[in-house]
């Protein structure tokens, strides 16, 4: 059970799953990030003591922050709505349509994201965010329509991200991940995802050993190595919860709930009212079949207290666990019902098909 990239490297790094098929070719592409803007905005002076140009932006500036705030409770068609109403007012605000673009792409609505997305890049083209962003929305768009061109074009706005800045350690990974999965035909290029990995860990330690983890585990094919980078994460004791989170992922997908443990505990001496700890946890005494109780308890508070986002582990992944936990109390008929749920938020999730459909041929 695989869960959505993290934004601002603030989580696993491990999904937003790309397929896009030509004749009988078909790839899986890990692209999704969500980068924090570059330009913060400010609470406005009194738009009335400003000239009139001037009370436009504030007002824009307003307005992407009640936006901003309206994405984060996951309420996206309020903020859509709201950017909406802001580039009507001032068409010339790059910000605005980011953010709007941002939006749509959280709902799934990948042509009006590109529009929004394309917009911002006209309108600030030297924007490295920006450009990482179209290139995440581009993903979504190829994912969606199974579209080889739109694959080309993913790699092509992570490139410009990197050019436009290259200390943006973000669109360094993505575009070392589009390398490592991506076939050659649409631009896939193991030597260059390598290169990537080099100047990761020139710019910073700890993103180079997150690097290199995914570089041994998806390019080498070496869990091995690739646990020896993640232990050098946890040896450094970050600061922030972003890279305990990718190690606890790692450990979680090869099985081992006990290191999983040993990241959560030191990822929550760093935040330790982080919601996303409470998924892992359940996963963790999931695996171990250990305290389902307690499992069930925090896969419901986090499905309560958090919205479905593509930078944290998304809901029908939590229904998934859910499921997992019912079918360990033998309790089937709640399981199934979990797993019908989490298809219903995801259809492309193959472990609750899987599940689900043991479930239903065992009943008979």
């Amino acid at each position: 059970m695989r869960m959505r990239r993290a934004s601002g490297r603030s989580s696993a790094r491990i999904a937003n799953l790309l397929r896009a098929a030509c004749g009988a070719a078909a790839f899986l592409l890990i692209c999704a990030s969500t980068p924090t803007a570059q330009a913060a905005t400010h609470a406005p002076r009194d738009p009335s003591a400003l000239p009139f140009s001037s009370a436009i932006a504030a007002d824009a500036s307003a307005a992407i922050q009640t936006a901003q705030r309206q994405f984060n409770a996951g309420n996206y068609s309020a903020a859509i709505t709201t950017l909406q109403s802001a580039v009507t007012q001032n068409p010339n605000s790059a910000e605005a349509y980011y953010w709007l673009g941002r939006t749509y792409y959280e709902i799934r609505d990948y042509d009006n994201a590109i529009a929004a997305a394309e917009k911002s890049i006209a309108l600030d083209a030297k924007n490295s965010v920006y450009h990482q962003w179209l290139g995440t929305i581009y993903g979504g768009k190829a994912d969606r329509d199974r579209s080889f061109s739109y694959a080309r074009k993913v790699k092509k706005e992570f490139e410009e991200a990197v050019q436009l800045n290259p200390q943006n350690i973000a669109a360094r990974r993505d575009l070392e991940e589009y390398d490592l999965q991506a076939p050659w035909v649409v631009g896939g290029n193991k030597d260059e995802a390598k290169a990537q990995v080099d100047a990761i860990a020139a710019l910073d330690p700890v993103e180079g050993h997150l690097a290199r983890g995914v570089y041994d585990m998806d390019g080498a094919k070496k869990s091995d190595l690739a646990e020896k980078e993640y232990r050098e994460v946890l040896a450094a004791k970050p600061a922030k919860i972003d890279a305990y989170l990718e190690v606890i992922a790692f450990f979680q997908q090869q099985n081992k709930p006990a290191d999983m443990d040993t990241a959560i505990q030191a990822a929550a001496l760093v935040a330790p009212n982080d919601p996303r700890l409470g998924y892992w946890r359940a996963a963790s005494l999931t695996l171990a079949n250990s305290n389902l109780a307690d499992a069930e308890k925090y896969l419901k508070a986090y499905l309560a207290s958090t919205s479905d986002r593509s930078d944290w582990p998304s809901h029908s992944a939590a229904r998934g666990w859910l499921g997992r936990v019912y079918e360990a109390q033998g309790k089937r008929s709640e399981a199934a019902e979990q797993y019908r749920a989490a298809l219903q938020l995801d259809p492309n999730d193959k472990d609750a098909k899987t599940r689900l459909d043991r479930l239903v041929k065992s009943a008979h």
